[in-house]
């Protein structure tokens, strides 16, 4: 179990992107890894939708997006043109960032995203829906654990996000719902 402040693995996975390492993805960017149980799913459908329209606001923060499933390449390649088509993104659009491949299990293994009670029809395990926020130094920020049944709110993670950037540089606190244009409370 990884705690906040640990270094992140540096694991090299296959993505839609290529065959990537985690840090050099990364490079000195932020990073937001997020799992969910399964492609062409409807509730996974939504939040890989709703994190593409907000790609842009989390390359505004220096923030590098990546998801990871239990599925394989073949069908996150083909599931990323389901999830455009939905969001009504123009044909013929590159999905803004990597969705990784691990049929093995493996790295939702290591990384701890797999819960016992969540598997599929043939009894097999998913992964849970997991947030890592990744500092630019490489140490886990925030980690966020999600029933399968349960949604995420990507406004919420760059809210955090926003908090994470200023508190990293500043000695202040954000209060519960604080947002950017809000004022800080500083820390004594």
């Amino acid at each position: 179990m990884m705690l906040l402040g640990d270094v992140f693995p540096n694991f090299e996975a296959d993505s839609t992107f290529g065959r990537m390492k985690l840090h050099e993805f990364l490079g000195d960017s932020w990073g937001v890894l997020f799992s969910h149980p399964r492609d062409f799913t409807p509730v996974c459908t939504t939040e890989l939708g709703r994190a593409a329209q907000l790609s842009l606001e989390f390359s505004k923060r220096n923030v590098k997006l990546i998801a990871l499933s239990v599925d394989g390449l073949e069908e996150h390649h083909d599931w990323s043109k389901d999830i455009m088509a939905y969001n009504n993104v123009e044909p013929g659009s590159e999905f803004p960032f990597p969705i990784i491949a691990d049929d093995r299990r493996e790295l939702v293994e290591e990384l701890g995203m797999l819960p016992p009670e969540e598997k599929d029809r043939s009894g097999m395990p998913l992964s849970a829906r997991c947030v890592f926020v990744i500092g630019p130094d490489k140490k886990l920020k925030l980690s966020i654990l999600y029933p399968a049944a349960t949604g995420r709110n990507f406004d919420e993670i760059l809210r955090v996000i926003d908090s994470l950037q200023l508190t990293a540089h500043n000695r202040v606190a954000t209060p519960v719902d604080w947002r950017v244009r809000n004022v800080c409370l500083e820390i004594h």
